[in-house]
């Protein structure tokens, strides 16, 4: 017999929750939309569903977290996020002459 140490139900459920946070991302007009992400999964696709959600070019927006600019291979835990932080997006703006 395999004697492998049960986990209560309500443990489990709990660490499964500690993978995936819940992101705000909010534009300089207000908008906010929230989404769930695992902690390891790359940033880029929280930039590609926010401009798919909006209906705009992927290029549109820059985001922010506490003031630094994402990468697209940055993921949660790489930024130490935590549940129901909030990402600021920036429409870009290139420069001019």
């Amino acid at each position: 017999m395999d004697e492998k140490p049960a986990k209560p139900e309500g443990q489990a459920k709990a660490e499964g929750e500690d993978k995936q946070l819940n992101i705000k991302v909010k534009d300089s007009d207000g908008n906010e939309v929230q989404f769930k992400i695992k902690r390891t999964t790359p940033m880029s696709k929280l930039m590609s569903a926010y401009a798919s959600r909006l209906g705009v070019d992927e290029n549109t927006y820059r985001f922010n977290f506490d003031g630094n600019r994402i990468s697209p291979s940055d993921t949660p835990d790489s930024l130490d996020m935590e549940d129901m932080d909030c990402i600021d997006a920036m429409v870009y703006q290139q420069g001019g002459h």
